[in-house]
């Protein structure tokens, strides 16, 4: 299985930015234990702060993997170009948050991508990622 992770903005300062919020772990130091804990998952990662390079991203990617993790960060709440290209492309794709998005400011509680995904993890701090990698595996046993 080929899994992508699309980190959106701010997710580059992970370890640095809010620890309260995120923790104090870098989103590299994650990746690589993620890395080791399904070794037979192919897991690449790609960060931008950039709407279209994301965009770009889900494009390529959307053709070729097995399943893209999406944290498109606050692009969540504001995106339609984002959503639009979740929904064009045929490979599923899983929300993921970091925080509980449902419990900060309001204009938070609204995704623009949800309906177009698979499914949403949010809250879980880092761990939201290894539950979406846990959710394909789930699926591809129970299509085997």
């Amino acid at each position: 299985m080929k899994l992508i992770i699309i980190n959106g903005p701010n997710l580059n300062l992970l370890g640095k930015r809010e620890p309260s919020v995120y923790g104090s772990l870098s989103f590299d130091d994650y990746l690589r234990n993620l890395i080791k804990q399904f070794p037979e998952v192919e897991i690449e990662h790609f960060q931008s702060n950039i709407e279209g390079e994301i965009i770009d991203a889900l494009h390529k990617t959307g053709f070729l993997f097995d399943g893209i993790i999406l944290n498109a960060g606050a692009y969540t709440h504001t995106s339609v170009a984002i959503a639009d290209a979740v929904k064009a492309i045929p490979v599923p794709v899983v929300e993921v948050h970091i925080s509980n998005v449902f419990s900060r400011e309001d204009f938070r509680h609204t995704s623009y991508l949800a309906p177009n995904c698979k499914g949403s993890i949010i809250g879980f701090g880092l761990d939201s990622y290894r539950l979406a990698i846990e959710s394909f595996l789930i699926d591809t046993n129970y299509t085997n």
